[in-house]
Order: structure tokens, then C-alpha cells, then sequence
């Protein structure tokens, strides 16, 4: 079987890398065939519930990353403010691997109550994020989708000269990666 790092020169790949590559490899990934019911929920104990911040845990435990749990967002925000890992999103500097909080206005929840993995950074304050139980397009259901995708997101208010995107990300926690 061949190493990932082919010569004493190559570099591994990063635990933050590696956690966006499994969250990567799972885009396209359908619940089901009931509501809600995912390998992400019976991972984390909570099958046939909202799954986003199931999707993140068990992307975590792929790659031994420990976070404070997301199952509940609006818990693992709290717990990213308090362990002082916290950005707001309008002053925010993401990186790839961060999760990104969202509040969807209109939704009749009125917290945060989504959770991605930034997979790439843009210019103008938008972010591709990587997130379970969402929707493929703009009409569906952002928080309660029913798939993995990728998704281009705003976090800054001024997010574009010619196309703005509405911001629903509140803010960001960064993950406490080995070797960083």
C-alpha cells in the first residue's frame, strides 16, 4: 500500500486539510429513506433529527478532530464563544477547515440553527462551505435539505460588486487542529 507522502520531501496533508476532504467526499450524500435518517445521526445518537451538525461531528471523528459538540448549533457556537474561538462573521478572516454558524431569517427559528465547513475562501466576504442536510439549490430548504453540498455563502454585507449574496452566516469557530 503506498503512503500518502510519496517521498521524504512531500508534505502530509494537514488534520484541517483532511477534515475538508472528508466533508468534501461527502457531497452528494442523500438522507434517507425516512425524514432525517443519515449514518451522520446514528453516529452521533440523534437519527431522524436535523443532521448538519451530525455531518460535522462525524466529518471530525474521520480524522480524530475533537470538537465540542454541534449537534445542537446554537450549543456549539456557545461553546466556541467561550473557549475565546469565536468570529463574528462581519469582521471575520475564515479559514478553510472553520465552521460556519448560520441563521436563515424567515425560517421561524430565530437563532442559529446551521452549521457548515468552510471549504474554500472567496474575495468579497463569501465562503464555499460544505454542509449537511441542506439544499442543492436556492429554493429548497437551507437547514432541513436533505443532502451534503456545497454552497457559496456571504458572511460580510458588501460581499460583491455585481451579484451580492444575502449574509445568513453569524459567525465563525475555529477548531483547535493538531500542529496548529
Amino acid at each position: 500500500m503506498k503512503s500518502i507522502a510519496s517521498s521524504p520531501t512531500d508534505k502530509m496533508p494537514s488534520q484541517r486539510e483532511l477534515f475538508v476532504a472528508v466533508a468534501k467526499g461527502q457531497i452528494g450524500y442523500i438522507e434517507g429513506p425516512a425524514d432525517n435518517q443519515t449514518k451522520y445521526g446514528r453516529f452521533t445518537g440523534y437519527n431522524f433529527q436535523p443532521w448538519c451538525g451530525s455531518f460535522v461531528m462525524w466529518c471530525a471523528d474521520k480524522v480524530k478532530l475533537r470538537l465540542p459538540s454541534v449537534v445542537y448549533t446554537q450549543g456549539g457556537a456557545n461553546a466556541f464563544m467561550k473557549a475565546g474561538r469565536w468570529q463574528d462573521a462581519e469582521g471575520a478572516t475564515p479559514e478553510v477547515g472553520d465552521l460556519a454558524f448560520f441563521d436563515f431569517p424567515g425560517d421561524n427559528v430565530n437563532r442559529i440553527s446551521h452549521i457548515g465547513i468552510v471549504a474554500k475562501v472567496t474575495k468579497h466576504g463569501r465562503v464555499y462551505t460544505v454542509e449537511g442536510n441542506t439544499s442543492p439549490d436556492t429554493t429548497g430548504d437551507q437547514r432541513n435539505g436533505g443532502e451534503v453540498c456545497l454552497k457559496l455563502r456571504a458572511y460580510k454585507k458588501r460581499n460583491g460588486r455585481v451579484r451580492r449574496l444575502p449574509v445568513h452566516i453569524v459567525g465563525f469557530g475555529t477548531p483547535k487542529f493538531k500542529g496548529e
